[in-house]
């Protein structure tokens, strides 16, 4: 079958047919060693036959720019087992089998050697897998990430799931029976075709891989035959076969093993014509970019984050949020709900799992301290935000500091304005007197004046007496 074939019969795959209707091949094989595409007209018995299903181009290197993103980052993200408390804040929770297992999944990876390879499988394949091993308290004490899995539904319902492709824990345990769920941590991404069987955006960019591959793989052959020199020779004489095969054996003895590089001399009126790069080239290069784009777009992914162009952003945080509102938000929260799922947490806001991508910013150093900084005035403490670097916390550094002029929002209007002097004369004494006279009059009267507004009045007595005794003296 030749590319176009290919992509057209995809092309048809990818539409819907009438249900129950015969849907001609190639049809996609998502259950073994290796996984792919299947060819029209292939048996039944295909494994016994020496056939194997095809990749989708899985050597395509922006689909592999567009998983390792997603993977690497998410590894980078530290985890940690959170519980809310009665005030409204949370707890970091350290002692729980959640936390043990963030820290050190098993003996022979970390935790970010799992997040990599199941955050790799979930966008390559759809779905990941990981076999959780329990003590003898039934709590989680290893985690171990499994290539393969196939869910198994019992009579009643149940469900379990058959794993494989770890041989660390195919000689450790015996994973030949089926594996309760309960024990196996299945993240999955869309679910068109079963309710247990994620499938990977690469499905939706079938068409662009499978161009790209067609395009490549003509190209490949043209530079691997030779079948465009740099060169072509012409001339307006008529040779026959034997003098136009005798100047091409003169032509490459010149110009190929160890006189590559010589000059060349011609005769019989021959005329060397560069080959330049023509409209047809342009076009290829054109449907690559095109292609590369519709292929970030399936999985969700900025071009700035793969560095390929695209509007910049004014900063990394603001790219990077970009990303999390987006498909690396969703991938993150999609991995934190899978874990409380197996670890039987309540979820956001009681219990749960967080990977923090604050992370992400480590190389951002001012941005962080620009956004600290703020975030000490009125938000947090000045330990708080210490905390956030790792810095130990200082005395006097566990208050809230705000601005001079704030006041709470109940005081708001209650401010007591200043009482006017006495007409008359004897102003020194009628004045200063009246003035606290008045506010202890008002409040012996029964008016609502709160501490606040008698202390507000008390001030703007003061004041006035000193600015009245500084005009007596003058």
């Amino acid at each position: 079958m030749n590319a176009v074939a290919l992509i057209s019969k995809i092309g048809a795959f990818l539409t819907k047919a009438v249900e129950g209707a015969y849907r001609p091949g190639p049809y996609y094989i998502n259950y073994g060693n290796p996984s792919g595409w299947l060819p029209d007209g292939a048996p039944l018995n295909f494994w016994q036959c020496g056939i194997d299903p095809a990749a989708l181009s899985g050597c395509s290197a922006m689909v592999e720019a567009c998983v390792s993103a997603y993977a690497q980052t998410i590894a980078a993200c530290p985890g940690d087992h959170w519980i809310s408390l009665a005030n409204g804040g949370r707890e970091r929770v350290t002692t729980s089998a959640l936390a043990r297992i963030i820290r050190m999944p098993n003996d022979y990876s970390s935790m970010s050697d799992l997040l990599l390879n199941l955050t790799r499988r979930l966008y390559t394949k759809g779905e990941a897998f990981a076999l959780a091993i329990r003590n003898n308290r039934f709590e989680v004490a290893e985690l171990h990430w499994m290539r393969d899995g196939w869910p198994l539904l019992a009579e009643d319902g149940s469900i379990f799931y058959s794993l494989t492709g770890n041989e660390i824990i195919q000689r450790r345990f015996d994973t030949q029976y089926p594996i309760p769920a309960r024990d196996v941590l299945h993240i999955r991404l869309h679910t068109p075709r079963h309710p247990l069987k994620g499938e990977s955006p690469i499905m939706a960019a079938a068409l662009e891989l499978e161009m790209q591959g067609a395009a490549l793989s003509q190209q490949g052959s043209f530079y691997v035959n030779q079948a465009r020199p740099s060169f072509i020779l012409e001339t307006d004489e008529k040779l026959t076969v034997a003098q136009a095969a005798d100047l091409r054996e003169r032509w490459n003895a010149q110009t190929r093993g160890e006189h590559t590089g010589g000059t060349p001399i011609l005769s019989w009126g021959l005329k060397a014509k560069p080959i330049t790069v023509g409209a047809g080239d342009g076009q290829l290069a054109d449907m690559f970019k095109m292609s590369d784009q519709h292929i970030a777009l399936a999985f969700r992914i900025p071009l700035q984050i793969l560095g390929i162009g695209g509007t910049p952003f004014a900063s990394t945080e603001a790219l990077m949020s970009s990303w999390k509102a987006t498909g690396l938000g969703f991938a993150l929260n999609h991995i934190e709900k899978s874990f409380d799922k197996l670890f039987g947490l309540a979820g956001y806001p009681a219990e749960y799992v967080e990977f923090d991508t604050e992370a992400l910013l480590r190389s951002s150093f001012k941005e962080v301290i620009d956004a600290l900084t703020t975030g000490t005035r009125r938000l947090m403490t000045v330990n708080e935000a210490r905390g956030h670097l790792d810095l130990p916390a200082k005395d006097g550094g566990d208050t809230i500091l705000v601005q001079v002029q704030d006041i709470p929002i109940d005081m708001a209007g209650k401010t007591a304005k200043p009482t006017k002097p006495a007409p008359s004369g004897g102003v020194s004494d009628g004045t200063a007197d009246g003035s606290a006279d008045g506010a202890s009059d008002g409040a012996a009267d029964g008016t609502d004046a709160t501490d606040a507004e008698q202390g507000a009045a008390k001030y703007y007595a003061q004041r006035f007496r000193s600015s009245h005794a500084r005009a007596l003296a003058a």
